[in-house]
């Protein structure tokens, strides 16, 4: 998995390809501690990500828990859909 950072003022965007999963979550957990402070929209371009399981979207949902609605994820392909809305996840984050 592979995570590039686009900071614009006080937004973050973190484009994701690959894998979001058990060996890689705690990645993207370290990536949103560092760069959190001071971003007020946060979001998860999820355009290059295949598969997300349980370890990733516990990873969403704590950055949820900090951001409130300040957060979005955007570009989930039908699978990755598929597993927000089978997990309820669709009714807890902002996705386009």
């Amino acid at each position: 998995m592979t995570i590039n950072k686009i900071k614009d003022g006080n937004a973050l965007t973190l484009k994701i390809e690959g894998r979001l999963e058990t060996t890689t979550a705690p990645d993207l957990e370290k990536v949103i501690k560092e760069e959190l402070d001071g971003v007020e929209n946060l979001t998860f371009d999820f355009s290059g990500v295949d598969y997300i399981s349980s370890a990733g979207l516990r990873v969403l949902l704590s950055a949820q828990k900090t951001m409130k609605n300040a957060m979005k994820v955007t570009g989930a392909n039908e699978i990755v859909t598929e597993i927000f809305d089978i997990t309820g996840f669709s009714d807890i984050l902002n996705i386009e």
